[in-house]
């Protein structure tokens, strides 16, 4: 191998060096790239980076190359900043102006002359149009009239007084520390009970987490007057998870009425623009909340005074018309007891005289009735002496002829218990008959070979059964 005509790397580079400063020395290029691998030197104001470009199908870096600015391109990124409210750092896409440079040492690089703030902003502006072009066509409780958009949680209608809060914040957030500090702090003593749900409120990869947040709310089945988002200030790319399509629909759609005060000074965002309330701070959300409770509270002070001061006028108009019918009931009441005076005077002349004429008359009656009662009672007890009397008679006649009937029918009956007599039955041929000395008329006490007496008028015969024929008590041929 030879060697002979060898040169070194820093020949090299020289060469190089001096073929870039020929070809891109006065020359400038507008290049659009992403930024990555940023760092910055505060103290020197020196930005060192990476701008590369994406395969846009499979997001592959297809061409990247170094990048610095300092100096005059340090301030442009500084205008930058300020102007788009977007901090000049990793995963954005810049349009910039930049010159070609090689370093021996350090190689190729770009260094940023300029930078494009409006490329910055319209990328921004275009993918927050097209989210909200595809909210208002994909869901129908999200309208746009003009340049505004009524959403079913814009559509809410506030409690009366805002009492019972969700906050939505950060973890140690000083937004959430503020909007508190300012509800605590009122100067109408207001009370409030606030339970905080904390999430991550920045950053595009963040928003499931949020959107979570949204639903743990969604589920505790808790009945918030309000639900509050907050946030502090930062750079325009802090606040894209509040243009998320998924947030924005959950926002719009939400049925407890949402106060925003994200803490941004520029652009309003979409969730902005799909709750209920919109403010700049998360102070201003508390101020908006104590006011609205101030209006209802002042209006309720209004009635009050309008209802103290309608009763009054009520009560005057009354008190007024109740003097006219006092004053005009007596009036009419004494006009009418002169008109009645005489008549009444008339009446009572006539009850007057026909109570003596009803009483005379009563007396009369008493007098007549008293005579009757004095004559009567002689005139009865005579009547019933006479009665008794022909009782009397009555009684002793009745009783002889009773009691001769009554001996009559004594007669009859002895002379019947006289023939029923045992010893008369026994003359006219009967017998009677005892078994075992007791006397009997069942032939079922009388047994075949049983030793019976038959008692005849004077005489007894001893006898033992030696048949037993059944007789029907009709058949008399044998008697």
């Amino acid at each position: 191998m030879e060697t002979a005509n060898h040169i070194k790397l820093s020949e090299l580079n020289g060469i190089i060096l001096e073929t870039i400063k020929n070809k891109f020395s006065t020359v400038k290029y507008w290049i659009v790239a992403d930024v990555t691998n940023h760092s910055y030197k505060a103290d020197k104001k020196y930005h060192n980076f990476d701008l590369v470009e994406k395969d846009n199908n499979s997001n592959n870096i297809i061409a990247k190359i170094a990048g610095k600015a300092w100096g005059n391109g340090s301030m442009r990124i500084s205008d930058f900043e300020k102007n788009t409210g977007q901090k000049f750092t990793n995963n954005i896409n810049v349009l910039v102006q930049v010159s070609v440079e090689y370093h021996p040492l350090y190689g190729l690089s770009v260094n940023v002359i300029d930078i494009d703030t409006s490329f910055t902003l319209g990328l921004l502006e275009q993918k927050r149009n097209q989210t909200l072009q595809r909210l208002v066509l994909e869901n129908e409780f999200i309208k746009k009239t003009g340049e505004y958009y009524q959403t079913r949680n814009s559509q809410l209608k506030l409690k009366s007084v805002i009492q019972k809060i969700a906050l939505l914040s950060s973890v140690n957030s000083a937004s959430g520390e503020d909007f508190k500090h300012t509800l605590e702090v009122n100067n109408f003593g207001y009370k409030f009970f606030i339970d905080d749900y904390h999430t991550i409120v920045q950053g595009e990869s963040n928003s499931k987490l949020f959107l979570d947040k949204l639903i743990e709310i969604y589920n505790s089945k808790i009945d918030y007057d309000a639900i509050v988002i907050t946030r502090g200030g930062g750079a325009q790319t802090d606040f894209l998870i509040f243009d998320d399509y998924q947030i924005g629909r959950a926002v719009a759609k939400f049925p407890i009425p949402i106060i925003t005060g994200i803490g941004h000074q520029k652009n309003i965002t979409i969730v902005d623009l799909m709750a209920h309330t919109q403010t700049k701070t998360p102070t201003k959300a508390a101020e908006f909340i104590i006011a609205h409770n101030r209006n209802f509270e002042q209006n309720m002070l209004s009635f009050q005074k309008s209802i103290l001061i309608k009763s009054q006028q009520i009560f005057l108009v009354n008190f007024q018309l109740l003097g006219w019918l006092n004053s005009s009931i007596v009036n009419n009441a004494r006009n009418i007891l002169a008109h009645k005076k005489d008549e009444i005077v008339s009446i009572n002349q006539v009850a007057i005289n026909n109570s003596k004429s009803i009483l005379f008359n009563h007396r009369r009656n008493l007098v007549h009735t008293s005579s009757q009662i004095l004559a009567k009672p002689k005139i009865i007890l005579y009547n019933r002496i006479n009665d008794i009397k022909n009782t009397i008679s009555n009684l002793k006649t009745f009783s002889s002829q009773y009691q001769k009937s009554k001996r009559g029918d004594l007669g009859h009956y002895i002379s019947m218990i006289k023939m029923m007599a045992p010893e008369n039955i026994l003359k006219k041929g009967y017998a009677i008959v005892k078994v075992n000395n007791k006397i009997t008329s069942n032939p079922c006490d009388i047994k075949i070979g049983s030793d019976i007496d038959i008692m005849l008028s004077d005489t007894i015969i001893k006898t033992t059964v030696k048949q037993k024929t059944f007789y029907n008590g009709k058949d008399k041929t044998n008697l």
